[in-house]
């Protein structure tokens, strides 16, 4: 029971709580513990701090976006990888959520078997960046990590369904202070580390990783990585 790594599913709809709770603990790997407002999932943090949360946008009271701030500003819950489940899916609302600080994003209906390939990612990302903290991180070890996620999303899903981004263009221009801020989101730093790393604001940081995710045509900070990797972007 110890080895498994613990989700924090926060979501006013019941049905979404079960289904999705049920889904991903098929998986014998993953624990989900499920809270149906902010408050009530802040007292589950404090108790017992999750390795991933999944988290509803429309909620009453607090939203998934306030809720977000509050973990970003705590640092025992700033490393936690965050997914924002919402029945708001234009892009604006997207590039909202990425600049507050999520790792992904998926907008009402979804596949679940999108949501644990998202999950999985995740999840080994935040391994690769706990290997960082540990002096074991280099841009081999994550490039093994991502391979190994990708053979096992084959398996489950085929070929067709990995999360790999559209081929780059043949050129990609990025800034300096684009191509530093990715080379720190390579070594798995969150904003407010690059922002303190580039003495700049976390505001700042979210508005160059947020180009960052235009210009490479990725979603989340794990498919950024991979397209840095296969494409060479990083120093």
């Amino acid at each position: 029971m110890s080895n498994l790594q613990k989700i924090l599913l926060v979501d006013d709809e019941p049905g979404v709580r079960e289904s999705v709770q049920a889904y991903l603990e098929d998986n014998e790997e993953w624990k989900v513990r499920v809270a149906s407002n902010a408050k009530e999932a802040w007292q589950l943090l404090e108790a017992d701090i999750p390795d991933l949360v999944i988290s509803d946008i429309m909620m009453p009271q607090v939203n998934g976006y306030q809720f977000l701030q509050q973990l970003r500003e705590d640092p025992r819950y700033r490393p936690i990888p965050v997914v924002f489940l919402t029945a708001r899916g234009m892009t604006s609302d997207r590039i909202q959520g990425y600049e507050a600080g999520c790792d992904a994003y998926l907008a009402k209906p979804f596949d679940p078997e999108e949501l644990e390939a998202i999950v999985r990612n995740l999840l080994i990302r935040r391994q690769v960046a706990a290997d960082a903290n540990n002096g074991n991180s280099n841009l081999e070890v994550i490039a093994r990590k991502l391979e190994e996620i990708e053979g096992k999303l084959d398996e489950k899903l085929g070929s067709s369904s990995r999360l790999v981004p559209t081929p780059s263009p043949i050129d990609i221009e990025l800034t300096p202070r684009e191509q530093s801020v990715l080379d720190l989101v390579a070594q798995g730093l969150m904003n407010k580390e690059i922002a303190r790393e580039l003495e700049t604001s976390v505001r700042n940081v979210e508005k160059y990783v947020s180009r960052l995710f235009s210009k490479t045509g990725t979603n989340s900070r794990t498919e950024l990585v991979r397209f840095a990797l296969q494409h060479g972007l990083t120093n």
